[in-house]
């Protein structure tokens, strides 16, 4: 284990705003608004500011300061060793409840920030290890084909165990979902005793239930809708072709921005972006260890293994579910479609999207804490671990 703050070289910075200087941009359809994608303007007010008014380093430095950061070399079976960088803070309470949160894309390490400092006190509190998924941030990059999900959730579990947690609980989103799926498929419940996710991938009923779905279920259908019209597009090109995108997400930092800065913008519950922030969440893939590509091949080769149908028939759980539901996730299945016997804690909100963690710190947090918590249906899984 090593420690490790965040350093941009000086070159990396002269070489970013080079680039910038030398964007070309596309021209516009009169009134297009978002129909089209990301407004120019946008593009235009983000790019200037990027590269004469952002401040990388006062942000690199606050990240350092926030968040402790450490490298770990795992060794992942069939495909050696990877240098992983993750963020790991220990609670004061004596017992505390180890977990692992896992973030998936366009997200980053960066996603466990606003929740860390709310996770580690309270009651009950957990120390938290934030995994950087690899190829993602400044997590070394697999080199061969097939590196998917079981190999994230090896990687996490390994983790885990490395840093003397052989008992703990898991929180994940987006690709987080499946990873912490895979965990608690895998190395449940032994290891892994219980799971949250604010995503269920619930599968439609037979028959649609004789009392017919509440208004808030038919929003949630509704933009499931929406979102496999309007949303997928990224998607199918990450899925077949991820290296004919990534040239343009490697040499474009525009294009790198734009490809992101659609999904914080619509996969979100109308919530208020800082430039600053928008900026220092996209410069993280710019300078991400293995650029941004390698953070976008795991589509392909979760494709490749059959997708969703082969994940959840091949890792069922028996552990504990804990699910908080956001009405602009992109996936927002109605009651009645989610079906495990294991889900023992279900909260649905009124606002919040995709990026759970980063829109809504506290109801997250808040929910954790019922479902762990004393009088919560998980309490005490990981035994003699109460955050009391």
């Amino acid at each position: 284990m090593s420690s490790y703050k965040i350093s941009i070289p000086e070159e990396s910075l002269n070489f970013l705003r080079q680039k910038l200087e030398s964007t070309r941009l596309p021209d516009e359809i009169e009134d297009a608004g978002w129909d089209y994608g990301v407004p120019l303007g946008d593009i235009k007010r983000l790019v200037a500011h990027w590269k004469d008014g952002y401040d990388w380093r006062k942000h690199e430095k606050a990240l350092n300061d926030e968040l402790p950061q450490y490298t770990r070399d795992i060794e992942v079976d069939g495909f050696g060793v990877l240098n992983v960088h993750y963020v790991h803070k220990q609670s004061e309470a004596k017992n505390a409840i180890p977990l692992l949160f896992v973030h998936g894309w366009p997200g980053s390490f960066l996603e466990v920030r606003k929740i860390l400092p709310l996770l580690v006190s309270g009651s009950p509190s957990f120390h938290v290890v934030a995994v950087g998924q690899p190829g993602y941030g400044f997590s070394e990059a697999p080199k061969k084909k097939g590196f998917t999900v079981p190999q994230y959730a090896e990687l996490g579990h390994k983790l885990m165990l490395s840093l003397g947690y052989n008992e703990y609980v898991s929180q994940g989103g987006d690709w987080g979902h499946f990873v912490t799926r895979a965990i608690s498929s895998v190395y449940g419940p032994t290891h892994a005793k219980a799971w949250h996710t604010n995503v269920h991938f619930g599968n439609p009923p037979e028959s649609e239930p004789a009392e017919g779905y509440t208004d808030a279920e038919k929003a949630g259908l509704a933009r499931m809708k929406w979102f496999q019209e309007k949303g997928t597009g990224y998607m199918q090109e990450h899925n077949t072709q991820p290296q004919t995108i990534g040239y343009s997400l490697a040499d474009s930092p525009v294009g790198l921005l734009a490809w992101i800065y659609e999904k914080l913008v619509n996969w979100t519950d109308s919530y208020p972006w800082d430039d600053d922030e928008v900026l220092t969440w996209i410069s993280i893939y710019w300078f991400s260890r293995a650029g941004p590509t390698a953070s976008i091949r795991n589509y392909y080769e979760f494709a490749q293994k059959g997708g969703r149908p082969w994940f959840l028939k091949t890792y069922p759980t028996t552990i504990p579910i804990g699910h908080s539901c956001f009405p602009k996730e992109l996936f927002v299945p109605p009651r009645s479609w989610v079906k495990e016997n294991n889900l023992v804690f279900e909260s649905r909100h009124d606002s919040g999207g995709h990026f759970a963690a980063h829109e809504k710190p506290v109801e997250l947090v808040d929910d954790l804490r019922k479902m762990f918590g004393k009088d919560g249906p998980a309490f005490g899984v990981v035994p003699g671990k109460d955050g009391y």
